[in-house]
């Protein structure tokens, strides 16, 4: 039976033009943020089940590529439930290894701890435009700070890494946890109903407010929670003045600290900005990670038609590992539907060195090869990008395709 040429399903083969781009979009990456004073760091693509299914990473969690046990440790024979079988998985994000990484190396590395990981990720998901089964993530966070600054921080390096690869008009929603739980205390609702009433108020966007009401009603809640809750909905600006009607609305339900503490992040990032962008205050973004605690964050992006990116605060995962609360909070961009609309644009990369390719025609006599050679070295010292190569039958057509791939100067060289 011959063998499959085709990728496995949600995985992808990458063409040159492609890996060209991708390179060049890490390489923008890693300049920026390092210029707002982030460090590389790297963790394994395996990681501890435990940690995988600590009931942090929402749905994602029933998403994982486990692996199961190697060698002397599979018992397939007297396994009994799934326990027994697998003792790791492939990472389904960077959130979760990084805690796990800053839980073992805090006391050597500085505080706040800024870090900048890229690494593929894993997903058992059903594949679709912009969405794979491996991919791409690109985060940044920053541990041990517990003041605005971090938020500021990590959405000016997002925005302005944005801008340099020229996507302007986007816009960054933003919310804080607190805020949907006052929201929904205010309303009537329980504190065992939250996550129901955020799974539906999440839907927003795609079934609007009469939608909302409708399935609120549908789950059992009283008219009158849905009506006050959702009252508020119809109030909200979308700005600071938004934030403010909060404040005045909850009262007591929440705190001074979370309203001033949105309003100073906006106002911060406003001030700094570099990219062309718009901050939104958003009260119906949820976010589906369980293991946020407070500011959450999104870029919504017309040209896609929907988000590219996202983060917010987790100041209580690194806890699960050491028994002690830190703050965290991170921002996550997504690489994979950036380079694909990159790609879809025609976008080139810029300042490419210039190509020059040497045909060399067959059974050359070594002492001209060599002089060849010694050519291309020069020309690449020089700062070109030199190809030598054997020249085929069909220089035509060989000749066509060094052009497609940006080698305008051809060199035919022949035996004297």
């Amino acid at each position: 039976m011959a063998l499959k040429k085709k990728p496995v399903t949600g995985m992808n083969d990458r063409m040159p033009k492609e890996m060209e781009i991708r390179d060049y979009v890490i390489g923008l990456i890693q300049d920026t943020y390092r210029d707002f004073g982030f460090t590389s760091i790297e963790t394994p693509c395996v990681e501890h089940i435990e940690n995988l299914c600590s009931k942090q990473g929402g749905d994602n969690e029933k998403l994982i590529f486990k692996i199961l046990k190697r060698g002397e440790k599979l018992k397939l024979e007297t396994a009994d439930k799934e326990e027994d079988l697998v003792d790791s998985g492939l990472r389904y994000d960077l959130t979760v290894p990084l805690s796990r990484y800053y839980a073992n190396n805090a006391n050597n590395l500085p505080s706040p701890f800024k870090a900048l990981q890229m690494g593929n990720v894993w997903r058992a998901d059903r594949p679709q435009r912009g969405r794979f089964r491996q991919f791409m993530q690109c985060d940044i966070d920053i541990l041990g700070e517990s003041s605005n600054l971090a938020e500021i921080e990590l959405i000016l390096a997002t925005s302005t890494l944005l801008g340099k690869l020229d996507f302007h008009n986007f816009t960054i929603r933003i919310n804080d946890r607190e805020i949907l739980k006052a929201m929904a205390a205010y309303s009537g609702f329980a504190e065992s109903e939250y996550d129901t009433v955020f799974i539906i108020l999440d839907k927003m966007d795609k079934i609007g407010l009469d939608g909302v009401a409708k399935e609120l009603a549908e789950a059992g809640y009283s008219q009158e929670s849905v009506d006050k809750y959702l009252g508020m909905f119809r109030e909200i600006t979308n700005d600071v003045s938004g934030i403010r009607y909060l404040r005045e609305t909850l009262g007591e339900f929440l705190s001074p600290e979370t309203a001033n503490g949105l309003e100073q992040i906006i106002a911060g990032v406003e001030s700094a900005k570099e990219a062309d962008f718009k901050m939104s205050f958003d009260p119906t973004l949820v976010r589906g990670m369980s293991y946020y605690t407070g500011t959450i964050f999104e870029i919504a992006m017309d040209e896609f038609g929907g988000s590219v990116g996202g983060g917010g605060r987790y100041d209580k995962m690194i806890g699960k590992f050491t028994g002690q609360d830190t703050p965290a909070v991170g921002f996550s961009i997504g690489f994979e539907r950036i380079v694909m609309l990159l790609l879809e644009r025609g976008f080139e990369r810029p300042t490419r060195k210039e190509k020059k390719a040497y045909l060399i025609e067959k059974n050359m006599p070594q002492e001209e090869l060599l002089k060849v050679l010694r050519l291309a070295k020069e020309e690449r010292q020089s700062g070109k990008q030199v190809m030598v190569l054997n020249m085929k039958k069909n220089k035509k057509f060989q000749k066509e395709q060094l052009a497609e791939q940006g080698y305008q100067d051809i060199v035919e060289c022949y035996r004297c």
